[in-house]
């Protein structure tokens, strides 16, 4: 008999001045990006978080510590792939990711195939696999002003 798993991410992150934007290891022109340690990456942070929820780990923050100097500008995905590897130590398959961001601009949509990709290849699952959707906040709160973006993420394991 199978076990199955369930866990959910989630992040947030500021827009500042003189920083990439980079969602699941994507680049997108956009005249600001997302403060934080590492790239800020919302769209992975909230994957790595939903399936270290899965996995019954501790959580991104005791993973990859921000006051650790290694990860200062780390590239997230590559965070991903140690999760994923942490993720079979334990015994389990990834069996699908779904993520939705959340952000007012820039329009997400052109860059959607290849963030889907960006996190199969980093999972090594399966494009059909992984779920990217984006949304806005109808211009209401922080997220809805424009001062940042948020992720959230639900990922499926088994065993």
């Amino acid at each position: 008999m199978k076990t199955y798993r369930i866990g959910q991410g989630y992040d947030i992150h500021r827009l500042a001045e003189n920083r990439k934007l980079v969602l699941a290891g994507v680049e997108i022109p956009f005249e600001k990006g997302l403060e934080g340690h590492s790239d800020a990456d919302v769209v992975a942070h909230a994957v790595i978080d939903s399936l270290l929820g899965a996995a019954a780990l501790p959580d991104i923050g005791i993973q990859f510590p921000d006051t650790d100097p290694v990860f200062k500008n780390a590239d997230s995905m590559k965070l991903m792939e140690k999760v994923k590897e942490k993720i079979r130590q334990k015994g389990f398959s990834i069996g699908n990711v779904d993520v939705t961001i959340i952000a007012e601009l820039p329009r997400l949509a052109p860059y959607i195939k290849e963030m889907k990709s960006n996190i199969a290849r980093a999972l090594e699952i399966a494009p059909e696999n992984v779920s990217v959707k984006a949304t806005t906040n109808e211009k209401l709160g922080a997220i809805g002003k424009g001062e940042g973006m948020a992720a959230l993420a639900v990922s499926l394991l088994y065993k």
